[in-house]
C-alpha cells in the first residue's frame, strides 16, 4: 500500500512540475510580434536639414505633411527619434541652430520649439501671439555661435518676433499685419544688425520695412506702387534684390530695395524666351544671384546682374525638381536637379557660379511605380581623395523617401503608408496540390528542429543562442508568410489606398508589401487636376471559381477638389496588382452603394450616385442591367446634407433623360426627408451597420428564462445632432447652451424609431453600430468628463414567440416577412457611463458566424487601441443584479467604464496619428483580425471569447508528448506494483 501511494505522489509531483513549467512560459513579452506587427512611418517629407558633423551620428532631420518631426539615420534610413505634433499643429518651417538644436515653427507661426538634436527631447517652447492670421516664415542665421545669444526671426500671426536661440525667450515683437501687408520675405544680411521685412500691400504696392535687429525699432518704411500689379509670389535673389511676375505673368519684375529705397525694372517674357505658349512659373529654389523659371516644360536659369539686368545662363528640359544651394567652401556653392528619362532618374550637381560645368552626373534605375520626383535635398561630404561627394534625399510622387549616393539607392522608405485613406481585405490564392518530396522533408526537418528547441526551452535547458533561435523561428514562421490561404483564415491581403493615389497590398503575416501600384487615373495631368482617391471596394470575390479567377478591387477617385468634379474608376487585380480596367472623366461621384447582387462572374453590382442624385450602374454589362432591373423596386438609399441639416430618402424612378441614351443611368425621386431646425440642431455624426456583418441569432436569452428579440435591420441609421453653440470645440459653450440629440431612423421610410437628448453635452461624437445596438462617445459639460452611451433596440412584435407550445404547434410569426413599411413595435434600452479618455475612432469586432462575444475597439487620444467587452456597455446593468442576472453574465453597475491595462491590444506600442480601425472576421469563429492605421500601422488577431475552438500557435506539442509518455509510464509502474501487492497478499 505504501509503495502504491508513493508512486501516486511521484506521479502528482511530475504533473505539478510539468504544469508549472508550462505556466512559466505563459509570458506576454516573448509573444509580442507572434500574432501582431507594428510599422512606423513619417509621411511625405516637405522639409529636410542634414547634420553630418564629424562627431556624432550622421542624420537628416525632416518635417512632413503628417506634421511629424523625425531624425533619420543616413546609413539605413531608420528613425532615431520622432514627434507627431497633431493635425492642428501644422509644421511651417524647420532648421538647425547652434549645431545642437532642431528649431521648428508650427501652428501658423504661433509655436516655436527647440528639440535636442541627439535624442529629440524638447529644450524650450515659445508661444507667439499676434493680431491675425498671416504667412509663416522662419529665419535661423547660419552664423550662430554657441557663446552668443543670437536671434531667431519668426514672422507669424501678423507680427515679427525675435527669439533667443538659447532659451526661447521673446526679446522683442513688431506688428506688421495691421497694415494689411502680405509679408513675402525676411532678410538679414550676413553680419548686419538690420532686418528687412518685404511684402505686398494689395496687388500693386510693394513695402519694405527696415528694422533694428537689437530692439525691433522701425528705422524706415518705404512703399512703391507698380502699375502692372503683382502675381503674388516673390523670390529672394540677393540681400537687396527680389524677383516676381506681374499680374498678367507676361513680365518679370526685378525689385531692388537698397537701403530701403525701392526701384522696379521689368522685362517682357518674350524678350527672354521668345514666343512661348506656356505660363511662366517661378520655382521656389534658393540659389545665390540666380532664379529659375519653368515655362513650356523647360527650366530656365537666369542671373540678375548688379545693375538689375537679366542674363540667361542655361535652359534644361524635363526638370522634375531643383534643390536649394549648399555651401561647399568659402564663396563656392552648388545645387542639384533631377531629370527623368528612359526609366531612370538623372541627378546633376552644378556649381552656382558656373552652370555650364557639372560637379556630378549620375543615372539611377527607378521603379516606375514610384512616379516622378517631387522634392530633392542635397548634402556634400569630403571623399578620401579630398574631392566633394554628394548624397541626395528625394521625395517621390508616391510619398516614398529615398537616399541616393554614388549612383545607387542607399535606402528607401515607403512613407506613403502614413496617409492611408481606405482599406479593404482580399483572400489569398488557394494552395494548389502537389508538393515535392524534398520540400516535405525540409519542412519536416524544420518542424522537428523547432519542437526540439521548444522542448529545451520548456525544460529550461535552452542556451541563450537557443532562446534567440526560438524567438527568430516564431517571428519568421514559414506558415505565417505563405502566399496561400490557411484553413483558419488568418492569412489575408490588406489592400490600402493612400493619399498619393497608390495602392499597397500588405500581407497580414508580417505586414510586408506584396505589390504596389501607382494608379494612372489618380496621377496629376492635364485631364485630371487635383486627383483625389476616395474609397476602395471589393469588386469581384470569386468563391465558385477561386482556382480560375482572381479577386479584384474597385478604386473610386475624383479629379478636382469639389464634390461635383468628374470621377475616376480603376479595377485592380488583388493578386497581381495589375490594373484590369479604368474609366476617367466620368460623372461626379457623391456616393457609392455596393449592391447585394453579383453576376455570373461574381462581380458585385455597384450603384454610383452623382451630385444630381442620378444613379449609375456598374459594371456596364447587359447581364448586370438585367439583374438590376429585376431588383429595381427594392433599392433605396439616403443622403445626408450636414450643412443644411437635411436627410433624404431616395428611390430609383426611370432612365435618365439625356441627349445620348444611357441605359445604365437612372433618375431618382425623394420619398421622404427630415429637416432639422438650424436654430437648434446641427448634424455632426451619422453611422450605419456594416453590410458584411453576420448576426448569429435574433433571440437573446435573458434572466428568468426569458427571451428578447433583437430588432435587426440593415436600414437603420444613427444620427447625432448638437445645438449650434455646442458645435465648436469643447469649452466654447456652457451646459445650458448645448445639448446632444441622437436618433435611430429607418432609411426606407424615414420613420424615427428612437430619439433621446443629452442635456449639457456636446461633440465631437464617435459612434459604432452593430447588430441591434449603437455605442457613441461624447463630452458631458456638466460633469466635465467624457461619456459613452449605449442604445439597444428590440422587436416587441415577436414577443409572443416565447410560448413553447406556440412554437411546437407552429402558431408563431418567426417566418413572417419583415418589411420596413409595417410599423414596428420596438422598445429601446439605454445607459450612459463615464469614460476616461477622448476618442479618435471606434470599431467593433466581427466574426464569421456572429456567435462570439463582441468587443468595442476604442482608439484613444493616446494613439492606442483599447478592447472593451460589450458586457460593460450593457444597458441592463444594475447596482445589485439578481442571481439569475449574475448567471447570465450581467456586471454590477458602476458610473465609469473600466480601463484594464491588459485590454490594450496595442500593448505598450502607439499607432501615432491614429485615424481608423478596420476589423475583418477570420474563418475561425473565435478570432477577428484588427488593423489600426494612422502615421503608423498595427495589425493583430483578437479572440474576444478566447480561442475556444483551436489551439494556440505556441502550444507545446513536445510538452503534451512528454505528459502522455509520463502518464503511460506511471500507469505501467502502478500496474506492476499493484500486481506485486496482490501476489504478496495471496501468499499470506
Amino acid at each position: 500500500m505504501g509503495t502504491t501511494s508513493m508512486a501516486s505522489r511521484v506521479f502528482l509531483l511530475l504533473l505539478i512540475f510539468l504544469s508549472s513549467t508550462n505556466l512559466s512560459l505563459s509570458l506576454y513579452e516573448d509573444q509580442v510580434g507572434l500574432m501582431d506587427w507594428h510599422q512606423q512611418y513619417i509621411g511625405k517629407v516637405k522639409g529636410a536639414v542634414f547634420h553630418t558633423q564629424k562627431s556624432g551620428r550622421r542624420r537628416v532631420v525632416v518635417s512632413t505633411e503628417e506634421n511629424v518631426i523625425a531624425s533619420l539615420d543616413l546609413r539605413h534610413g531608420e528613425i532615431f527619434w520622432r514627434h507627431v505634433l497633431g493635425s492642428n499643429d501644422v509644421i511651417d518651417g524647420i532648421d538647425i541652430a547652434l549645431g545642437k538644436y532642431v528649431i521648428t515653427l508650427s501652428s501658423g507661426g504661433g509655436i516655436l520649439r527647440a528639440w535636442n538634436l541627439p535624442d529629440g527631447q524638447m529644450v524650450w517652447e515659445s508661444f507667439l501671439e499676434g493680431s491675425g492670421a498671416s504667412k509663416s516664415l522662419l529665419t535661423v542665421p547660419t552664423n550662430l555661435k554657441v557663446d552668443k545669444d543670437n536671434l531667431i526671426l519668426v514672422f507669424g500671426k501678423g507680427s515679427l518676433h525675435a527669439i533667443s536661440s538659447i532659451d526661447g525667450e521673446v526679446l522683442w515683437k513688431k506688428e506688421i499685419a495691421p497694415e494689411s501687408v502680405e509679408v513675402q520675405q525676411i532678410i538679414q544680411p550676413l553680419g548686419s544688425d538690420i532686418i528687412y521685412v518685404l511684402g505686398f500691400f494689395g496687388s500693386s504696392q510693394f513695402d519694405a520695412y527696415k528694422i533694428n535687429a537689437r530692439n525691433g525699432e522701425l528705422l524706415k518704411h518705404n512703399s512703391a506702387t507698380f502699375s502692372g500689379g503683382f502675381s503674388g509670389e516673390a523670390l529672394v535673389v540677393s540681400s537687396e534684390i527680389l524677383v516676381t511676375l506681374d499680374s498678367t505673368r507676361s513680365k518679370l519684375v526685378i525689385i531692388s530695395f537698397q537701403d530701403g529705397e525701392i526701384n522696379y525694372q521689368q522685362t517682357h517674357i518674350s524678350d527672354i524666351f521668345g514666343d512661348s505658349f506656356g505660363t511662366p512659373v517661378l520655382l521656389p529654389s534658393k540659389l545665390p544671384g540666380v532664379f529659375s523659371v519653368k515655362i513650356d516644360g523647360a527650366v530656365v536659369f537666369i542671373r540678375v546682374t548688379g545693375e538689375g539686368k537679366l542674363q540667361v545662363l542655361d535652359k534644361i528640359n524635363n526638370v522634375a525638381a531643383i534643390s536649394d544651394a549648399i555651401s561647399l567652401s568659402e564663396g563656392q556653392q552648388a545645387f542639384a536637379l533631377i531629370q527623368h528619362g528612359d526609366g531612370k532618374i538623372h541627378l546633376t550637381v552644378k556649381p552656382s557660379h558656373d552652370l555650364s560645368g557639372d560637379l556630378l552626373q549620375e543615372s539611377i534605375d527607378m521603379d516606375n511605380q514610384r512616379g516622378t520626383v517631387h522634392k530633392i535635398f542635397i548634402n556634400n561630404y569630403i571623399r578620401t581623395d579630398r574631392s566633394h561627394g554628394f548624397r541626395a534625399l528625394i521625395v517621390m510622387e508616391d510619398h516614398s523617401l529615398l537616399l541616393l549616393q554614388q549612383g545607387a539607392i542607399v535606402w528607401s522608405r515607403e512613407d506613403g503608408l502614413a496617409s492611408i485613406v481606405d482599406v479593404v481585405t482580399s483572400e489569398l490564392p488557394v494552395e494548389k496540390e502537389g508538393v515535392s518530396v524534398a520540400k516535405v522533408e525540409q519542412n519536416l526537418f524544420e518542424w522537428l528542429k523547432g519542437h526540439i528547441l521548444k522542448l529545451k526551452g520548456t525544460l529550461m535547458l535552452a542556451s541563450a543562442e537557443d532562446v534567440a533561435a526560438i524567438q527568430e523561428m516564431r517571428l519568421k514562421s514559414f506558415e505565417k508568410s505563405k502566399m496561400t490561404r490557411d484553413h483558419n483564415g488568418f492569412r489575408k491581403l490588406l489592400i490600402v489606398l493612400t493619399r498619393a493615389g497608390k495602392l499597397f497590398a500588405l500581407h497580414t503575416g508580417y505586414g510586408q508589401v506584396v505589390w504596389s501600384l501607382l494608379l494612372p487615373t489618380l496621377r496629376s495631368s492635364e485631364t485630371c487636376e487635383y486627383p483625389t482617391g476616395l474609397n476602395i471596394y471589393q469588386w469581384q470575390v470569386p468563391h465558385h471559381h477561386a482556382l480560375d479567377e482572381n479577386p479584384s478591387a474597385l478604386v473610386v477617385g475624383r479629379c478636382g477638389k469639389n464634390s461635383d468634379a468628374p470621377g475616376v474608376l480603376s479595377i485592380v487585380d488583388a493578386y497581381t496588382g495589375k490594373e484590369i480596367n479604368s474609366m476617367a472623366a466620368i460623372h461626379s461621384i457623391a456616393q457609392v452603394i455596393p449592391l447585394p447582387f453579383t453576376d455570373s462572374t461574381e462581380q458585385r453590382l455597384h450603384l454610383l450616385i452623382d451630385v444630381n442624385q442620378h444613379g449609375h450602374l456598374y459594371p456596364r454589362t447587359s447581364e448586370a442591367i438585367d439583374i438590376f432591373q429585376r431588383e429595381l423596386t427594392n433599392i433605396y438609399w439616403y443622403s445626408v446634407e450636414a450643412d443644411n441639416g437635411i436627410i433624404k430618402g431616395h428611390v430609383l424612378k426611370s432612365n435618365c433623360i439625356q441627349e445620348v441614351i444611357d441605359n445604365y443611368c437612372f433618375e431618382s425621386k425623394d420619398i421622404w426627408s427630415i429637416v432639422f431646425p438650424s436654430d437648434s440642431e446641427r448634424i455632426i455624426a451619422t453611422v450605419t451597420r456594416k453590410l458584411s456583418e453576420v448576426v448569429h441569432t435574433q433571440a437573446k436569452a435573458i434572466a428568468d428564462e426569458d427571451v428578447m428579440f433583437k430588432y435587426i435591420s440593415k436600414n437603420l441609421l444613427f444620427v447625432a445632432t448638437v445645438a449650434p453653440k455646442g458645435s465648436g470645440p469643447i469649452g466654447t459653450a456652457t451646459p445650458e447652451e448645448s445639448w446632444l440629440t441622437v436618433y435611430l431612423i429607418d432609411t426606407v421610410t424615414g420613420r424615427i424609431l428612437h430619439r433621446m437628448t443629452h442635456h449639457g453635452s456636446q461633440g465631437p461624437v464617435h459612434a459604432v453600430f452593430s447588430e441591434n445596438w449603437v455605442v457613441y462617445h461624447y463630452f458631458n459639460l456638466r460633469a466635465h468628463r467624457y461619456e459613452m452611451s449605449v442604445i439597444e433596440i428590440y422587436d416587441q412584435s415577436r414577443a409572443d414567440n416565447k410560448d413553447v407550445w406556440k412554437l411546437v404547434l407552429g402558431k408563431h410569426n418567426l417566418t413572417s416577412p419583415i418589411s420596413s413599411y409595417s410599423r414596428p413595435e420596438v422598445v429601446t434600452k439605454s445607459q450612459s457611463y463615464f469614460f476616461t479618455y477622448s476618442v479618435k475612432a471606434l470599431a467593433v469586432t466581427l466574426t464569421a458566424k456572429g456567435i462570439t462575444s463582441k468587443q468595442v475597439l476604442i482608439g484613444t487620444i493616446g494613439d492606442q487601441v483599447l478592447a472593451l467587452d460589450k458586457r460593460f456597455l450593457d444597458p441592463r446593468r444594475s447596482v445589485n443584479p439578481t442571481t439569475a442576472e449574475k448567471e447570465e453574465g450581467i456586471i454590477p453597475l458602476t458610473d465609469s467604464l473600466p480601463i484594464i491595462p491588459q485590454s490594450y491590444v496595442t500593448h505598450a506600442l502607439k499607432v501615432e496619428g491614429l485615424r481608423g480601425i478596420a476589423t475583418v472576421p477570420a474563418k475561425l469563429e473565435s478570432t477577428t483580425l484588427a488593423f489600426a492605421y494612422g502615421v503608423d500601422l498595427f495589425f493583430t488577431q483578437l479572440a474576444p471569447s478566447r480561442t475556444y475552438d483551436s489551439l494556440t500557435d505556441d502550444f507545446s506539442y513536445a510538452l503534451l508528448l512528454i505528459t502522455i509518455v509520463a502518464l503511460i509510464a506511471a500507469i505501467f509502474v502502478t500496474w506492476i506494483l499493484s500486481e506485486k501487492k496482490e501476489l504478496r497478499e495471496k501468499w499470506r
